[in-house]
């Protein structure tokens, strides 16, 4: 292989300055060099990227301290040699290498985010001393056991260790209490853990392709109250629809996304189901949608205001009254609990309730795509809402009630004679979180990053 040499000159010439200190950032990817050695003179580098590039080592870096952001993706590097005195790094990015150890990140004491997928890692080297990483990526290495590497990080969030050979996780997660995501598809796991309760704040599990071949294998999901997407196709007890109804039923009601595929929670989506709300039963295949009754309701409001303000008592009780006779001709024949009251709308409320219905649906895209990342599943994992919940918000007097994941809106008319409510409970999914591989690029901390 040819060597191909970085010079001093070169890199000044591209910054276009003369000055040595003043380059702080450089992107050296894709050109084949073999020695960077040269990049020991810049005393104030801090981003330095070096992907797909033909390094073998990084002795050439070990004067650059002041650097924080590091990726040498796709080299030729055997060993991370050469790293261990550069304590300010809070990102590295070595995947896609030749790696057959770690050994040299346990100095690194700001790294928040690290990167090793895809190399020949047999397995994973003590990190207590990194208190603030968050991000570990070690997919597609022979990893066999996590073991007790990972106890001492509880600021972790995001782990990734698919395509390895784990064959259990046993407690080694458990000091982890902010986990967030948990890759472990195309393992040989036969079952999550008891321990995996601990990890309350997990949002999306991916389990995927793995050896579960009992629902006992899966009885913890029912505890980890915050979960938003799970997958567990590829296992055995997935394989037909029955055994995945079967696992369904263990999931708590903050699932939205089961096997890649969302999961209908709306009343007006499913047919014949009935619910029981204070008394007031109702078949959902009949009832209006919750935008609908709630225009009702505000319409009804203001009318009996304006009625108040202008009719006596007397007026007001004839009024009821002949109301009250017209809404038994319109009640309807299939379900007589509900009172159905035709409300005449404008016309500009009319083609707004058009536009609404026209709007379409955001798909839900699957969780356990291995080239996905992490921060990716994040902002697609939920169900879009984002146009319904700015239409409910600006309607200033729709009485709302939050209870948890359920919305229940309050349509009830009080009326002289009796005191029925009609609810409709609408399943709301939780808010998108926000993540930022950008973020981590611009040399602070990071929050999150792109995981494979």
């Amino acid at each position: 292989m040819a060597t191909k040499s970085l010079t001093v000159e070169e890199v000044l010439k591209e910054k276009k300055t003369h000055d040595l200190d003043s380059v702080k950032e450089l992107n050296l990817g894709h050109r084949a060099l073999t020695d960077v050695s040269c990049l020991s003179k810049f005393k104030n580098l801090e981003k330095l990227d070096l992907r797909f590039n033909n390094l073998t080592d990084l002795q050439g870096l070990k004067s650059c301290a002041n650097l924080k952001w590091l990726s040498v993706v796709d080299n030729k590097l055997q060993s991370l040699s050469g790293i261990e005195g550069l304590t300010r790094l809070t990102v590295l990015n070595a995947g896609k290498n030749k790696l057959k150890s770690m050994n040299e990140i346990s100095s690194l004491v700001n790294l928040c985010a690290l990167i090793l997928n895809d190399n020949e890692i047999s397995s994973i080297c003590k990190l207590d001393q990194l208190k603030d990483l968050n991000s570990l990526v070690l997919s597609r290495n022979p990893i066999s056991e996590i073991g007790d590497s990972l106890s001492k990080l509880k600021n972790l969030t995001k782990v990734s260790l698919s395509d390895c050979r784990i064959k259990a996780i046993g407690s080694s997660l458990k000091s982890c209490s902010d986990l967030k995501e948990l890759r472990l598809a195309h393992n040989e796991i036969k079952a999550l853990p008891a321990e995996l309760a601990l990890n309350k704040r997990l949002l999306n599990l991916d389990v995927g392709n793995n050896m579960i071949t009992s629902r006992s294998g899966l009885e913890v999901l029912g505890t980890l109250s915050c979960l938003r997407n799970l997958n567990i196709r590829g296992n055995p007890i997935s394989d037909n629809e029955k055994s995945a109804k079967k696992v369904r039923k263990l999931l708590p009601p903050s699932v939205n996304v089961f096997n890649a595929k969302p999961l209908e929670k709306s009343s007006k989506n499913a047919k014949h189901v009935r619910f029981d709300t204070e008394d007031v039963t109702f078949d959902s295949h009949h009832s209006k949608s919750a935008e609908e009754e709630e225009e009702e309701s505000k319409v009804d409001r203001k009318s009996k205001k304006s009625s108040k303000r202008n009719k006596s008592e007397d007026e007001e009780e004839e009024e009821a009254d002949n109301e009250g006779s017209k809404r038994k001709k319109k009640k309807s024949k299939s379900n007589p609990d509900i009172d159905q009251v035709q409300v005449e709308k404008k016309e500009e409320d009319a083609a707004e309730k058009k536009q609404k219905r026209a709007s379409p649906k955001k798909l839900i895209d699957a969780i356990d795509d291995a080239e996905t990342s992490m921060a990716e599943v994040f902002s697609r994992g939920d169900v879009a809402k984002d146009s319904e919940d700015g239409v409910e918000k600006n309607k200033k007097r729709s009485s709302v009630q939050e209870t948890g994941v359920v919305r229940v809106i309050d349509t009830h008319k009080k009326k002289k004679t009796g005191n029925k409510q009609s609810r409709s409970a609408v399943a709301e999914l939780p808010g998108k979180l926000k993540s930022g591989w950008e973020e981590s690029q611009s040399g602070s901390k990071p929050e999150t990053l792109k995981l494979y």
